[in-house]
């Protein structure tokens, strides 16, 4: 089955646009029972973001506790294709803690709403192997002792936000577990061999499973969708330009540095024939020859000589 690549921002919008398949995917990544999902309207300018070089969409997810109590939590979802985005991602999530409708509505103190930051990457993060990294905050005492009581705490979850890290690199197509039969729709070593739009995907995996059935259909509908298609095109242009760019940065960085390293090679050869020079004076003026007479015969001004001796 041939499918659209969900690594492009149009296609993971028109799939994440679905409540369904949203559901089922953030319920898959946060291991939580999700009975509803909506998406919130944010609104985050940045002068210095690169258009198109992140994509974000905010989530209102109702979650069912084994209690079975629900609650309201905020799952912040960005993607990126770059390398260069963390201040970014934390200069946006800076102003949602400052946003009035995520505040919890029955809260007279204030208090936030939970919030749950999610990061699909299109790199590796350094040596890092798992493909799916979950960032937890626990709280702890003076002596290192974790502390329980009384938590979780609306006051602490205000301040507070964990962490899940998806390295779609490190997608290589074992499925141990849920999450990674929902994120193998994102695995890129499935890559049609003539477009990157696309991937052969063998549907036999989602056989049977109505949950993840609705993802397939999404995506087969995003491959033969001429728009999508279109912004594709458009991602693949608008990324080329970035790559060249970057490209061209890094070959002006290296350069400077050869340039740098030439200009330091050549400031300690001359350092070291100054060094070699003002050995060879003091040479002679131990054997009695005065600093006048030494400056003649190597046609240099006295003075300077005078400095080379000063000079530590």
């Amino acid at each position: 089955m041939t499918i659209a690549n969900p690594i492009y921002d149009s296609v993971f919008k028109f799939l994440m646009e679905d409540e369904r398949v949203a559901r089922t995917i953030l319920s898959a990544l946060l291991k939580m029972d999700i009975v509803k999902v909506e998406v919130r309207p944010h609104e985050y300018s940045n002068s210095q973001r690169d258009t198109l070089s992140m994509f974000r969409i905010d989530f209102g997810a109702t979650v069912r506790e084994s209690d079975g109590t629900e609650r309201i939590i905020l799952i912040k979802v960005q993607k990126t294709w770059l390398e260069t985005e963390t201040l970014r991602f934390r200069q946006y999530l800076g102003v949602q803690y400052q946003r009035k409708e995520n505040i919890m509505a029955d809260s007279r103190e204030g208090y936030a709403l939970p919030m749950v930051a999610v990061y699909i990457l299109g790199h590796k993060v350094g040596d890092v192997e798992e493909p799916v990294l979950y960032v937890r905050h626990d709280a702890f005492d003076y002596n290192e002792n974790r502390v329980t009581k009384g938590l979780p705490n609306p006051f602490i979850d205000s301040l507070t936000h964990d962490s899940i890290i998806v390295q779609i690199p490190r997608l290589h197509g074992q499925i141990n577990n849920r999450l990674d039969k929902v994120l193998s729709v994102f695995d890129q070593t499935l890559l049609t061999p003539d477009c990157e739009h696309f991937l052969n995907f063998d549907d036999s995996l989602y056989q049977g499973d109505e949950d993840l059935q609705p993802i397939l259909h999404r995506l087969l509908m995003a491959a033969s969708d001429a728009d999508t298609r279109q912004d594709m095109n458009v991602e693949d242009e608008y990324y080329s330009v970035i790559e060249k760019r970057d490209t061209d940065i890094m070959m002006k960085d290296r350069q400077l540095a050869e340039k740098n390293a030439l200009l330091t090679q050549k400031d300690e050869q001359l350092s070291q024939k100054d060094e070699q020079l003002k050995s060879t004076v003091q040479l002679l003026l131990q054997n009695g020859i005065n600093l006048e007479t030494i400056a003649s015969n190597m046609n240099m001004p006295t003075d300077k000589l005078q400095q080379l001796l000063d000079k530590n």
